[in-house]
Protein backbone atom coordinates (compact mmCIF):
# COMPACT_ATOMS: atom_id res chain seq x y z
CA UNK A 1 0.00 0.00 0.00
CA UNK A 2 1.02 3.53 -1.14
CA UNK A 3 -1.00 6.54 0.01
CA UNK A 4 -0.83 9.84 1.67
CA UNK A 5 -1.07 11.11 4.80
CA UNK A 6 -4.28 12.58 6.09
CA UNK A 7 -3.95 16.25 7.69
CA UNK A 8 -3.43 16.68 11.71
CA UNK A 9 -2.80 19.69 13.79
CA UNK A 10 0.53 18.10 13.89
CA UNK A 11 1.41 17.33 9.71
CA UNK A 12 -0.29 20.11 7.74
CA UNK A 13 -0.14 18.70 4.23
CA UNK A 14 -1.18 15.51 2.81
CA UNK A 15 1.98 14.26 1.32
CA UNK A 16 2.68 11.24 -1.72
CA UNK A 17 5.12 9.14 -1.18
CA UNK A 18 7.90 10.10 -3.31
CA UNK A 19 9.65 6.53 -4.49
CA UNK A 20 12.23 5.91 -6.68
CA UNK A 21 11.17 3.89 -10.43
CA UNK A 22 13.87 1.49 -9.37
CA UNK A 23 12.72 0.52 -5.43
CA UNK A 24 10.45 -2.58 -5.22
CA UNK A 25 7.59 -1.93 -2.50
CA UNK A 26 5.65 -5.58 -1.91
CA UNK A 27 1.79 -5.23 -2.06
CA UNK A 28 1.85 -6.36 1.92
CA UNK A 29 3.94 -3.37 3.08
CA UNK A 30 3.20 0.20 3.24
CA UNK A 31 4.64 3.43 2.66
CA UNK A 32 1.96 6.12 3.67
CA UNK A 33 3.32 10.36 3.70
CA UNK A 34 5.82 12.05 3.33
CA UNK A 35 8.46 9.77 2.61
CA UNK A 36 11.52 9.72 0.40
CA UNK A 37 12.98 6.74 -0.73
CA UNK A 38 15.72 6.40 -3.47
CA UNK A 39 16.95 4.12 -5.68
CA UNK A 40 17.37 0.38 -5.24
CA UNK A 41 15.52 -0.45 -2.34
CA UNK A 42 13.68 -3.14 -1.40
CA UNK A 43 10.58 -2.77 0.66
CA UNK A 44 9.78 -6.57 2.09
CA UNK A 45 6.60 -7.98 3.51
CA UNK A 46 5.07 -6.29 6.34
CA UNK A 47 7.10 -3.17 6.54
CA UNK A 48 6.12 0.05 7.36
CA UNK A 49 7.42 3.46 6.32
CA UNK A 50 4.75 5.91 7.49
CA UNK A 51 5.31 9.51 7.71
CA UNK A 52 2.14 10.83 9.12
CA UNK A 53 3.33 11.91 12.20
CA UNK A 54 7.37 12.48 12.06
CA UNK A 55 8.36 13.74 8.91
CA UNK A 56 10.27 13.82 6.23
CA UNK A 57 11.18 10.36 6.51
CA UNK A 58 14.50 9.23 4.42
CA UNK A 59 15.77 6.22 2.79
CA UNK A 60 19.08 5.96 1.00
CA UNK A 61 20.08 4.38 -2.24
CA UNK A 62 20.69 0.55 -2.10
CA UNK A 63 19.41 0.55 1.62
CA UNK A 64 17.18 -2.48 2.44
CA UNK A 65 13.76 -2.46 4.60
CA UNK A 66 13.17 -6.14 5.38
CA UNK A 67 10.31 -7.87 6.71
CA UNK A 68 8.17 -6.79 9.75
CA UNK A 69 10.72 -3.05 9.56
CA UNK A 70 9.22 -0.14 10.93
CA UNK A 71 10.36 3.55 10.48
CA UNK A 72 8.11 5.91 12.04
CA UNK A 73 8.87 9.40 14.18
CA UNK A 74 7.40 11.76 17.10
CA UNK A 75 5.61 14.63 15.62
CA UNK A 76 7.35 17.13 13.98
CA UNK A 77 5.12 19.74 13.67
CA UNK A 78 2.26 21.11 15.93
CA UNK A 79 0.37 24.01 15.09
CA UNK A 80 2.31 24.45 12.04
CA UNK A 81 5.00 25.31 14.01
CA UNK A 82 8.39 22.51 14.01
CA UNK A 83 9.43 20.53 17.15
CA UNK A 84 13.33 21.70 16.68
CA UNK A 85 13.73 18.38 19.79
CA UNK A 86 12.37 16.13 17.20
CA UNK A 87 14.25 16.88 14.33
CA UNK A 88 17.25 15.85 13.28
CA UNK A 89 19.72 17.80 10.61
CA UNK A 90 21.18 15.63 7.79
CA UNK A 91 23.50 17.75 5.11
CA UNK A 92 21.35 20.65 5.67
CA UNK A 93 17.91 19.43 5.59
CA UNK A 94 15.41 18.55 8.60
CA UNK A 95 14.42 14.69 8.86
CA UNK A 96 12.18 13.02 11.33
CA UNK A 97 13.88 9.88 10.30
CA UNK A 98 16.79 9.46 8.17
CA UNK A 99 18.41 6.30 6.48
CA UNK A 100 21.54 6.38 5.01
CA UNK A 101 22.29 4.75 1.63
CA UNK A 102 23.57 0.90 2.05
CA UNK A 103 21.62 0.38 5.19
CA UNK A 104 20.38 -3.05 6.06
CA UNK A 105 17.53 -2.88 8.13
CA UNK A 106 17.15 -6.36 8.99
CA UNK A 107 13.87 -8.39 9.96
CA UNK A 108 11.30 -6.89 12.73
CA UNK A 109 13.70 -3.75 13.48
CA UNK A 110 12.38 -0.30 14.69
CA UNK A 111 13.79 2.84 13.16
CA UNK A 112 12.28 5.27 15.37
CA UNK A 113 12.47 9.14 14.88
CA UNK A 114 14.14 11.50 15.42
CA UNK A 115 16.54 8.93 14.24
CA UNK A 116 19.73 8.77 11.77
CA UNK A 117 21.50 5.94 10.52
CA UNK A 118 23.89 6.74 8.18
CA UNK A 119 25.43 4.97 5.14
CA UNK A 120 26.75 1.72 5.28
CA UNK A 121 25.06 0.76 8.44
CA UNK A 122 23.81 -2.50 9.54
CA UNK A 123 21.08 -2.78 11.83
CA UNK A 124 20.58 -6.62 13.14
CA UNK A 125 17.20 -7.99 13.57
CA UNK A 126 14.44 -6.86 16.95
CA UNK A 127 16.63 -3.80 17.06
CA UNK A 128 15.55 -0.47 17.95
CA UNK A 129 17.24 3.22 17.27
CA UNK A 130 15.36 5.83 18.75
CA UNK A 131 16.04 9.25 19.42
CA UNK A 132 19.79 8.61 18.44
CA UNK A 133 22.18 9.53 15.76
CA UNK A 134 24.08 6.21 14.48
CA UNK A 135 27.23 7.01 12.22
CA UNK A 136 28.59 5.24 8.92
CA UNK A 137 29.76 1.79 8.47
CA UNK A 138 28.43 0.41 11.97
CA UNK A 139 27.03 -2.82 13.02
CA UNK A 140 24.24 -3.09 15.44
CA UNK A 141 24.17 -6.73 16.11
CA UNK A 142 20.40 -8.28 17.28
CA UNK A 143 17.94 -7.53 19.61
CA UNK A 144 19.76 -4.11 20.70
CA UNK A 145 18.18 -0.96 22.00
CA UNK A 146 20.14 2.16 21.25
CA UNK A 147 18.52 5.38 22.96
CA UNK A 148 19.05 8.75 23.37
CA UNK A 149 23.02 8.40 22.32
CA UNK A 150 25.32 9.56 19.56
CA UNK A 151 27.18 6.29 17.66
CA UNK A 152 30.74 7.17 16.18
CA UNK A 153 31.36 5.78 12.68
CA UNK A 154 32.67 2.15 12.22
CA UNK A 155 31.50 1.18 16.25
CA UNK A 156 29.57 -1.86 16.77
CA UNK A 157 26.67 -2.72 19.58
CA UNK A 158 27.08 -6.50 21.01
CA UNK A 159 23.87 -8.41 20.74
CA UNK A 160 21.27 -7.93 22.83
CA UNK A 161 22.88 -4.30 24.42
CA UNK A 162 21.06 -1.55 25.27
CA UNK A 163 22.76 1.86 25.20
CA UNK A 164 21.13 4.31 27.01
CA UNK A 165 23.91 7.19 28.01
CA UNK A 166 26.48 8.52 25.84
CA UNK A 167 29.19 6.90 28.13
CA UNK A 168 27.93 3.23 27.16
CA UNK A 169 27.86 4.81 23.46
CA UNK A 170 31.63 6.22 23.53
CA UNK A 171 32.76 3.15 25.27
CA UNK A 172 31.22 0.78 22.03
CA UNK A 173 34.26 -1.33 20.53
CA UNK A 174 35.70 0.12 17.37
CA UNK A 175 35.35 -2.47 14.59
CA UNK A 176 38.18 -4.15 13.61
CA UNK A 177 39.79 -6.44 11.10
CA UNK A 178 38.95 -9.80 13.18
CA UNK A 179 35.17 -8.71 14.00
CA UNK A 180 33.36 -11.12 12.69
CA UNK A 181 30.40 -9.38 11.19
CA UNK A 182 32.58 -6.77 9.21
CA UNK A 183 32.09 -7.73 6.08
CA UNK A 184 28.35 -8.97 6.63
CA UNK A 185 26.63 -5.45 5.47
CA UNK A 186 28.05 -5.57 1.29
CA UNK A 187 26.64 -8.83 0.86
CA UNK A 188 23.24 -7.76 2.42
CA UNK A 189 22.92 -4.73 -0.04
CA UNK A 190 23.74 -6.89 -2.74
CA UNK A 191 21.10 -9.75 -1.92
CA UNK A 192 18.15 -7.08 -1.56
CA UNK A 193 19.30 -4.67 -4.44
CA UNK A 194 19.11 -7.83 -6.11
CA UNK A 195 16.01 -9.10 -5.45
CA UNK A 196 14.40 -5.24 -5.65
CA UNK A 197 15.73 -5.43 -9.31
CA UNK A 198 14.79 -9.08 -10.10
CA UNK A 199 11.05 -8.44 -8.20
CA UNK A 200 10.70 -5.12 -10.63
CA UNK A 201 11.57 -7.11 -14.01
CA UNK A 202 8.62 -9.85 -12.69
CA UNK A 203 5.85 -7.10 -12.55
CA UNK A 204 7.16 -5.24 -15.67
CA UNK A 205 9.16 -2.63 -14.57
Amino acid sequence: MIEKNVVTDFCSEASEPVIDASTYVHPLAAVIGNVILGKNIMVSPTAVVRGDEGQPLHVGDDSNIQDGVVIHALETEMNGKPVAKNLYQVDGRSYGAYVGCRVSLAHQVQIHGPAVVLDDTFVGMKSLVFKSFVGKGCVIEPGSIVMGVTVADGRYVPAGSVIRTQEDADALPEIGADYPFRAMNPGVVHVNTALAKGYMVKQGN
